[in-house]
């Protein structure tokens, strides 16, 4: 009996293996493919918009800016591709990587269609609003245009502790933003001016894609998220709905009928069972993370 039992052990895990193999393969193979004939390119834009993926302990689900450029690419060189389906659940991320995928949207010559699922605030709302029309759930969050750097300060921590931080730079400038020391007066308004510096860049970025006066923006360019109901009475958004709604609006204005083809990441067999074994990790909020970034790194998100 026993013998069965790791007989049959041995075998489900033979298939087991075999099957991730076959799904690695077939994903090198079909990733950003239109061989199904599809005249509708869908490119997902879902978690934090970042400019390159990482190995992650705790995985958590990211959009790396490069892929999208290389699908929106590969669908703007495809004859068959007649217009582009941006699915966005997203809270935002890197400035730089949402401005990339932003510039990559407004070189394209093909209808371009956002459809905001839940979130699609700060970075993934600037990806959006470069889109030809933006179509929204009325209960999403959208719009949260605003930019957020911060870090801890352990500083309090040390001396209460008898800890001293031992500080030797070679520009005055050089730990700024260090956990291990308070910011000072000056410190602040420099780093609170290159914040404004890259959120007057945002404003204009949506005051562009969208059409609206840069004032409007600004007044809007609080940081408060708004409900797609509200977004589209501000502007914000052309159009209430979900995926059906950008494929009929895609079928009204290119007199077609939609056939989607979904553009993917190519990813190889280890990946794969990386992202199958993290559904079950616990995970962790990315601020704890931010400890351990050197102390000129201060992360900068369009958030």
């Amino acid at each position: 009996m026993n013998k069965v039992l790791v007989a049959a052990l041995i075998a489900g895990g033979a298939l087991l293996v075999f099957a991730f193999l076959a799904a690695g393969i077939l994903t090198l193979i079909a990733g950003g493919s239109s061989l199904a004939g599809g005249n509708v390119a869908l490119i997902t834009i879902s978690g934090t918009i970042v400019t390159e993926d990482s190995f992650d302990i705790f995985p958590s689900e990211v959009t790396v800016s490069e892929d999208i450029v290389e699908f929106i690419d590969k669908a703007e060189k495809d004859p068959l591709i007649r217009a582009i389906l941006f699915e966005i659940n997203s809270p935002g991320g890197s400035a730089v990587a949402s401005q990339e995928i932003g510039n990559a949207i407004k070189k394209s010559k093909k209808l371009t269609v956002a459809v905001i699922r839940d979130v699609g605030a700060s970075g993934g709302y600037w990806v959006a609003s470069a889109t030809d029309y933006i179509i929204a759930n009325p209960m999403s969050i959208t719009g949260s245009i605003g930019v957020i750097s911060s870090y801890l300060d352990f500083s309090g921590f040390l001396t209460e502790h008898n800890v001293t931080y031992q500080r030797l730079v070679s520009g005055p400038y050089k730990d700024i933003g260090s956990p291990l020391r308070k910011l000072s007066p000056e410190e602040v308004r420099l780093l609170q001016r290159k914040l404004d510096m890259i959120h007057g860049y945002f404003v204009d970025e949506v005051a562009k894609n969208r059409n609206l006066p840069k004032d409007s923006v600004e007044t809007l360019a609080t940081g408060i998220f708004y409900l797609g109901s509200e977004a589209k009475e501000l502007g914000l958004v052309d159009e209430l709905g979900d995926r059906q709604a950008g494929l009929d609006y895609i079928r009204k204005t290119q007199k077609i009928e939609p056939v989607l083809v979904e553009y993917e990441a190519k990813k190889g067999l280890f990946e794969l069972l990386n992202r199958v074994g993290s559904q079950a990790a616990l995970r962790v909020g990315t601020g704890i993370g931010n400890v351990f970034f050197s102390s000129q790194q201060l992360p900068i998100t369009a958030r």
